[in-house]
């Protein structure tokens, strides 16, 4: 199997798609027409990426089959083209999570304590330990999380660590109900809020931790920010998109809000460059160079998880961590096939289905020990006749019987 990798990898990965028997290209400055070129000379079956944007007509080329994102978030791939185009697209979710609530607890310890602005006077030769004494301190204190997958119950674990009170909303609570509550670990002791403006409302500080979809973006907006105390902290270590900036802006000049932020609109593609984010620039706001998930423990556990992911789809045609199949196929009834296990008969009865015109949406075919007999389930996308399930049964000596289900 041909793998592309065309970002930035660390090289337990490369030797380890290697090991599991893939002929890999590293061409880590690759993009755009370059990475489309690339993609049609090589043949490569399987593309890694990690901040490469991969876009509708890199899909279109070569045999490409599977791309991995090597990091939790696949707002740089185009899902909706690679599924019209039956293209698997992975991920590496939870392999970042202490990274980036590692980060989350320094930046809010850093707002609390002024740490930036001590550094910054102590190198400029100033002495103002009394203007610095003036921290509120964290233990006690109410820490809000909106959102509640691996990242933030990594943030919720360091900071009730820190004695910290913990209240949470997540969208997945309201998709989910009391199945997602139910499947929290134990060892976390958090209040969960029925919306994002309590969350806000309870807060001495509030992170950030949602994905970043067409309903989450700017979802963190003056309905949620006004909420906050007086001298609230906010962090956000998760994609800039998903806060309002002019919401952001009114909040730490009319209430005292103190910020970080680990991410930012127009971000650079390539480093080192200049870049000037207007929030920066607040004497208010602190900021790093989305560096969340970049730490040596991070990476590595990333390249071993891609390479998991390579080497089960090389091994058995499946793909862990997917993330662009249908929840829910069309599929209204499935066709039961009782049969010998002989060559032709499955492709009898689809051929009798194509006949008329009702599609397999998916296909199991379940062997009996000793290998004489199966069991066909074949889910259709409307009701097979019963004249057809007669030509069926009549059409092959090997069909033992055959029934249907609504689904």
């Amino acid at each position: 199997m041909k793998v592309l990798v065309a970002d930035a990898f660390e090289k337990s990965g490369l030797d380890g798609l290697r090991a599991a028997g893939c002929d890999v290209l590293y061409q880590p400055e690759l993009a755009g027409d370059a990475l489309v070129g690339a993609l049609t000379s090589s043949a490569a079956e399987v593309l890694v990426v990690r901040s490469t944007r991969v876009t509708a007509a890199m899909l279109d080329t070569g045999e490409l089959s599977l791309v991995v994102r090597a990091g939790a978030g696949i707002n740089t791939i185009d899902v909706a083209a690679a599924a019209r185009r039956g293209i698997y697209v992975s991920n590496c979710p939870g392999r970042n999570a202490i990274a980036v609530a590692e980060l989350a607890l320094g930046l809010l310890i850093a707002l609390d304590r002024r740490i930036p602005d001590n550094v910054a006077d102590l190198r400029a030769g100033r002495w103002n330990k009394k203007e610095y004494a003036r921290a509120r301190g964290l233990y006690g204190r109410t820490l809000g999380l909106l959102g509640f997958g691996s990242i933030g119950q990594e943030v919720a674990r360091r900071a009730r660590a820190l004695g910290m009170d913990v209240v949470v909303w997540s969208p997945r609570f309201l998709r989910e109900g009391a199945a997602a509550l139910a499947a929290l670990p134990h060892d976390l002791d958090v209040i969960v809020v029925d919306s994002p403006e309590d969350v806000a409302g309870r807060s001495d500080a509030l992170s950030v931790h949602l994905a970043l979809t067409p309903e989450t973006e700017n979802f963190v907006g003056a309905g949620i920010l006004s909420r906050l105390k007086p001298g609230a902290l906010f962090v956000n270590t998760a994609r800039a998109e998903l806060v309002d900036e002019e919401a952001l802006r009114q909040a730490i000049d009319t209430r005292g809000v103190r910020a970080a932020a680990d991410v930012f609109r127009g971000e650079p593609a390539e480093a080192p460059a200049e870049f000037f984010p207007p929030l920066a620039a607040s004497p208010h706001v602190y900021g790093t160079h989305h560096i969340g998930a970049s730490t040596e423990q991070a990476q590595e556990a990333i390249a071993a998880e891609v390479v998991r992911i390579v080497g089960t789809y090389k091994d058995t045609g499946k793909v862990p961590n997917v993330v662009n199949l249908a929840r829910r196929t069309p599929a209204t009834h499935t066709l039961v096939v009782r049969h010998r296990d002989r060559p032709g008969v499955l492709a009898h009865v689809f051929a009798e289905l194509r006949a008329r015109d009702l599609n397999a949406q998916e296909t199991e075919n379940v062997i009996f020990e000793g290998a004489e007999a199966a069991v066909a389930r074949i889910n259709l996308d409307g009701e097979p006749a019963p004249d057809l399930l007669r030509a069926i049964q009549a059409g092959n000596q090997d069909i033992l019987s055959l029934h249907v289900v609504k689904i």
